[in-house]
């Protein structure tokens, strides 16, 4: 299906909207893969607050001129799937990840964080980047941890103490 000037116009002004106001974007070659497993891939990105779009490079280039994501233009070849992060700037690159170690036709191919060109290495660890409810849940395991620690600590003194006291008097 052929688009015509106006619905290049809209596809444009809405990546570039987008482009305005995501956290961080990541690309990939997505041939060779399944609609239908696509399709998963889009649903599991909005439960996680990613919006996709597969677009034309010519079009994806001019929605993100004059964005943080600029630096992008350099990294679109081929065919382009676009993941834009917009509640947690990992989470497009982790979905991404995930996605293609299950998937070998899908290969991660550039990313943007802060308007600075990112590293297969780099989205990796922004992938790996823990979003703010598992850095909470970590903090309180932490906490936890090391109050218990501190008891445990307590009580073996309270023993050792008791054990040298009953030592002594004999």
């Amino acid at each position: 299906m052929a688009l015509n000037l106006q619905k290049k116009k809209i596809i444009v002004s809405k990546i570039h909207d987008i482009s305005n106001i995501a956290l961080s974007a990541i690309t990939a070659n997505y041939q060779g893969i399944k609609v239908n497993t696509i399709n998963q891939l889009r649903k599991n990105g909005r439960e996680v607050g990613v919006k996709m779009s597969i677009v034309q490079n010519t079009l994806l280039s001019l929605g993100v001129h004059d964005t943080s994501f600029e630096c992008l233009k350099k990294k679109i070849k081929g065919s382009t799937f676009i993941a834009y992060s917009m509640q947690h700037p990992g989470s497009g690159a982790r979905l991404f990840k995930e996605f293609s170690e299950q998937n070998q036709n899908f290969k991660i191919t550039g990313g943007v964080f802060e308007g600075k060109t990112l590293s297969l290495l780099e989205i990796n660890k922004l992938a790996e980047l823990p979003t703010y409810k598992e850095a909470i849940i970590k903090m309180i395991l932490i906490l936890k941890i090391s109050s218990i620690g501190k008891l445990i600590y307590t009580l073996f003194a309270i023993k050792n103490k008791k054990e040298n006291i009953l030592t002594s008097t004999f």
